[in-house]
């Protein structure tokens, strides 16, 4: 049981989490770095960039609440835009609850600071299926794997995006990098399509966020979630007894 008394960044599944996050992170950091300068460029002040950087992580909510702030929008507004954005994180959650309910509060609740959409993809994509509560030593393993894909993540966000703050004046937003962030994630998901119900999701995820788009708040995110999850519950396999066990049907 030494393994389970080891630190996570000993555990060999943590060098593996930072491995299988490494090629994203270019990405991530042209994306953060992008996201520095432009908060500096809306005219927050250096302390609000920074709080707001290491405080908030996360990315598509600052670009979407910075205007409104400088814009003197009203708290609520500015809150239920970015609570809209971040809306997917509710699904992210839902489905991450069986592999962390073991871990204390505390624990739980930093997990949920760390995890990022590409941290949660690249994360389930390696472990698909949680194990019981009692299989401690596997438990630990999918911990430590999660924490190196955070880990990678957030040092690829946060470090860049102090560095675009502290750089604001000398890298031009015209220069676009943070398509390369929506580049890698859209490299992700195209390698995860990887049978007919997922492409089918992503579809119809994608035209429905498209088709809403001119909702306020962001919510056409919601939208395409929302249709995607319903045409997979539609067109799901219903579940056939096998050996006198359920068996899934498959799933998105």
């Amino acid at each position: 049981m030494t393994a389970l008394k080891e630190p996570l960044w000993r555990h060999p599944e943590f060098r593996q989490g930072v491995r299988d996050m490494a090629p994203i992170a270019a990405g991530t950091a042209a994306w953060g770095l992008m996201t520095g300068v432009a908060m500096v460029k809306s005219g927050l002040s250096v302390f609000e960039c920074v709080l707001m950087t290491v405080v908030v992580f996360a990315g598509s909510s600052q670009l979407a609440a910075v205007p409104l702030i400088v814009a003197g929008a009203p708290m609520w507004v500015i809150l239920a835009t970015a609570a809209c954005v971040n809306l997917r994180f509710v699904v992210f959650s839902a489905h991450l609850r069986p592999y962390m309910m073991h871990q204390p509060l505390w624990r739980r609740m930093a997990g949920g600071y760390f995890t990022t959409d590409l941290s949660y993809v690249m994360f389930t994509a390696r472990h698909p299926k949680p194990v019981p509560p009692d299989d401690l030593l596997i438990l630990r393993a999918q911990e430590a794997s999660l924490a190196g894909n955070c880990a990678v993540t957030w040092v690829a966000w946060v470090v860049p995006s102090l560095l675009g703050i502290a750089m604001a004046n000398a890298v031009p937003l015209h220069w676009g990098l943070g398509f390369a962030g929506i580049l890698a994630l859209l490299g992700i998901t195209l390698s995860l399509a990887s049978s007919r119900l997922r492409l089918i999701s992503a579809g119809v995820a994608g035209a429905a966020a498209v088709a809403a788009f001119a909702l306020p708040l962001k919510l056409n995110i919601l939208v395409g979630i929302a249709a995607a999850v319903a045409v997979c519950l539609m067109l799901e396999k219903p579940a056939r007894p096998a050996a006198g066990l359920p068996t899934s049907g498959e799933t998105a």
